[in-house]
């Protein structure tokens, strides 16, 4: 899809400054009075860029966005671009968790964005704060620098996202566009089918469309409840 096609864009959340996930293009062409939720080092990059509308959150911090009766709360998840060392010297990384509401109705439907990270300690934390995560979206590919240095999900490591999250569904993305991947999609399938969570998983072509229903029922309880 191009720049130019996409529909109207209420909200960017924007993981991190790496220009696989905002391009040169983005970077040039982008209007700059569109709203980027982000980590505070992207923030000031866009902000060299002209962005106005910048929204830097913390590890947990969240920014409520209303919408006439829709409401959706992004909080920051945790998120390491590689192992401890290399990653300081990798961009900051923010995961994202995605609560919709309508109607009074404080979370209808949870998406987690996994974003570039590794499975580790602090991804733990995410299911004892936000439990009943209903859509996984999941930044695999196992991309290496150096040759040798993994710094995104592999497929081994995206099967310990799945078990840690235990969302409803999962759809794996950001497998196949960059020349440092190095983990393609059937590990991926292999790895999930021999840990008994295929049926979790759907797998979306290029240009294919998945849509969500937020489920009003089952949230009914949790009307005017923190989530």
């Amino acid at each position: 899809m191009e720049l130019e096609n996409l529909p109207p864009v209420d909200l960017i959340v924007l993981s991190h400054m790496h220009e696989d996930h905002f391009d040169r293009f983005v970077q040039e062409k982008l209007s700059r009075s569109i709203s980027i939720v982000t980590t505070g080092e992207s923030s000031g990059a866009l902000q060299e860029l002209g962005f106005l509308k910048r929204y830097p959150l913390k590890t947990w911090e969240v920014l409520v966005v209303e919408k006439g009766r829709a409401t959706l709360r992004v909080t920051a998840m945790p998120g390491r671009h590689g192992p401890p060392l290399l990653a300081k010297l990798l961009p900051e990384v923010m995961g994202s968790m995605l609560d919709f509401g309508r109607n009074g109705i404080r979370r209808s439907y949870r998406m987690y964005i996994s974003a570039d990270t590794m499975v580790f300690s602090d991804i733990r934390e995410i299911p004892r704060r936000y439990p009943g995560v209903d859509l996984a979206l999941l930044n695999l590919g196992g991309t290496r620098l150096l040759g040798f240095v993994t710094v995104t999900m592999d497929a081994e490591e995206g099967v310990r996202m799945m078990q840690v999250i235990m969302p409803e569904k999962a759809i794996p993305i950001h497998y196949n566009d960059y020349d440092v991947f190095r983990s393609p999609l059937s590990d991926f399938k292999s790895e999930i089918e021999r840990a008994g969570l295929a049926d979790k998983i759907i797998y979306l072509k290029p240009g294919a469309t998945f849509a969500f229903r937020p489920n009003i029922a089952t949230r009914e309880s949790e009307r005017g409840n923190a989530a």
